[in-house]
């Protein structure tokens, strides 16, 4: 059988696969349930920073603040925080609890917009026993006077902060939406992150007719999703010295391998469990071993980035000239 063993944010897991955080991941008997059918991590459903007991005026100066105080708000935050909470304070003990019954390596999550309201809870989650904490910074920028620095410095400083406070790895689950996506991921490195998950899958927005009212609903992906994905996998591996993680998309044993020949370290998901159970993750490695032996493959390692852009001197004459031969192949 071929080796799937692969080295991750540090961590050795005895397959590629990583269960991402949803409603599966959330307690004790969801991750039982998880490593039974042979996960090779999992990451815990997100802790949201509206969870964390604090003074809830910070965050509403932050998302309401002035053109001319947005500097001033991302130190706004305090660091001196009291987390007396039965969400927050029942999540650390969910994952002590994983810690304590599961052998596979155990992620946490946490999602918000500041970093003072995630410092000494980043702690207690280290405390508590997590291998590696992953990062959801989820802000969406609605006033058109707001530019991209600010936005951009958001994201540092939150990396920067909580890299001071923890010794254990940190992941960011990044966004495509920069306009410079390949800079940001460095300038995320070297803020201190360990590892880049490829890429975040934001709730969609619809409208309620009925209602008048908006509404957010999960935004459950397939497998024609996982392009930007891929592309970003190549495009970044071995440039910047982190593990990747390729995230939208994956629903297949084949998906898999097409990340890790893009230059993913691993292959995270979430809604192909949502929608076909934690048995699918079986069927995944059956078809990853059995694709793998029939093709001369003896290990995960051995195909790692091989169809990536590392392999050409002139990545964006690359990218630019598949994109004209696809085009020109389609018109045929």
């Amino acid at each position: 059988m071929p080796s799937l063993r692969t080295k991750y944010l540090g961590l050795t897991l005895k397959n590629p696969l990583v269960a991402s955080a949803s409603p599966l991941t959330k307690d004790l008997d969801g991750v039982r349930r998880l490593e039974d059918n042979n996960i090779g991590a999992v990451v815990v459903h997100s802790l949201f920073e509206e969870q964390i007991n604090h003074e809830q005026h910070s965050l509403d100066h932050f998302l309401q603040s002035t053109n001319d105080s947005y500097a001033e708000a991302l130190d706004y935050f305090p660091s001196d925080i009291s987390f007396h909470n039965i969400e927050a304070d029942g999540y650390l003990e969910e994952l002590a609890k994983m810690k304590k019954s599961l052998s596979i390596p155990i992620i946490a999550s946490l999602n918000g917009v500041s970093s003072g309201g995630w410092i000494k809870y980043a702690t207690k989650i280290q405390e508590a026993g997590a291998d590696a904490l992953e990062l959801n910074i989820t802000y969406i920028p609605t006033s058109i006077e707001m530019e991209g620095e600010i936005v951009e410095k958001l994201y540092i400083d939150t990396i920067t902060s909580l890299r001071e406070h923890i010794s254990i790895p940190l992941n960011l689950k990044m966004n495509p939406y920069f306009s410079a996506p390949a800079h940001m991921a460095k300038r995320f490195v070297d803020a201190g992150v360990n590892g880049l998950t490829l890429f975040d899958n934001p709730v969609q927005v619809d409208i309620d007719l009925e209602t008048l009212m908006p509404k957010h609903v999960a935004n459950l992906t397939s497998t024609r999703d996982k392009s930007e994905t891929l592309r970003w996998c190549a495009i970044l591996y071995k440039q910047l010295g982190v593990d990747i993680s390729a995230n939208t998309g994956i629903h297949s044993g084949l998906d898999v391998l097409k990340a890790i020949m893009s230059g993913a370290s691993v292959a995270s998901f979430a809604s192909v469990l949502l929608q076909k159970g934690e048995g699918e993750i079986e069927k995944m490695l059956y078809d990853i071993n059995f694709w793998m032996q029939e093709h001369g493959y003896e290990s995960t390692d051995q195909m790692r980035g091989s169809i990536s852009l590392a392999h050409t001197a002139k990545p964006d004459v690359y990218e630019r000239s598949s994109y004209v031969g696809a085009l020109q192949s389609y018109r045929h």
